[in-house]
């Protein structure tokens, strides 16, 4: 594995790499002590939209890892600088989701309608524990009156420490049966977030690596931006997965445990 002395910046996924859920996985510590020792910097890309970059700073120092806002960037993030690019300041948008996606949105100067108001020009669907009927409702009538139907992230499943749940895909898949309109999406596999995160960073495709845990995201985003991957064994992707998958990533370990003593290696 010696070309793991190339990278100089690390896209990180969260959910199943570092944590399940409120527990950290093996490792965790030591492999960001390993990071700041050899100067490989990055920015943690998760596609989970509910939390804000304060909450994963909190959750990362409960678990005992110091990171600052710029290491953060969410699809809810993500999603809000995407749609920042693409309209006037002061749009209207209806969102489903938690803190994450909706502090990114009125961060980045957007108007949040209530329930049952039908003006919105964006539909931005996040994970959202919090879901009722009337959110989808007031969601599927601005669809249908025309708002632009964007999902942060496509994930059908997301680990937790109880096991595997559903994930922000299933409400997307949910919306576009009612409404027939199927949503743009930010977070990975498209490869914006990537494309996000080596601009924060100043890498390039020759120095920049993703590491995840999910074939149809992490590493098939990796492979639309350009940039190699590893993935890690810890969160969803299974053995049968990745022997029947029609794309690779460039490296296969167990967890970030195993990566912390291949990255001091090289």
């Amino acid at each position: 594995m010696s070309n793991l002395a190339s990278i100089r910046h690390l896209i990180i996924d969260m959910d199943g790499v570092l944590w399940e859920g409120d527990r950290p996985l093996p490792g965790l510590v030591g492999f960001f002590a390993t990071l700041r020792r050899l100067n490989i910097t990055f920015v943690l890309a998760t596609n989970n939209a509910s939390q804000t970059p304060e909450q994963y700073i909190a959750k990362c120092a409960r678990m005992g890892v110091e990171i600052s806002r710029d290491e953060i960037l969410s699809s809810a993030q993500a999603t809000a600088l995407y749609l920042s690019q693409q309209s006037s300041n002061g749009a209207r948008v209806f969102a489903l989701g938690e803190d994450g996606v909706r502090n990114a949105l009125t961060e980045r100067g957007f108007s949040l309608c209530n329930l049952y108001e039908v003006n919105a020009q964006y539909v931005v669907c996040g994970m959202d524990r919090g879901l009722s009927w009337d959110k989808l409702a007031t969601a599927t009538l601005n669809i249908r009156a025309g708002a632009k139907f964007i999902g942060t992230n496509p994930d059908t499943t997301l680990p937790t420490e109880r096991g595997i749940t559903h994930g922000n895909g299933a409400i997307l898949a949910a919306l576009q049966t009612a409404t027939g309109v199927a949503p743009t999406l930010i977070g990975k596999p498209e490869p914006i977030m990537y494309q996000q995160a080596m601009a924060r960073l100043g890498g390039t495709t020759g120095d920049t690596w993703a590491l995840g845990d999910r074939l149809e995201t992490d590493i098939l985003g990796a492979i639309r931006a350009g940039i190699r991957s590893i993935l890690v064994m810890s969160g969803i992707a299974t053995p049968e997965q990745l022997a029947a998958s029609d794309y690779q990533p460039d490296i296969v370990l167990p967890g970030i445990l195993e990566l912390t003593a291949e990255l001091n290696r090289a």
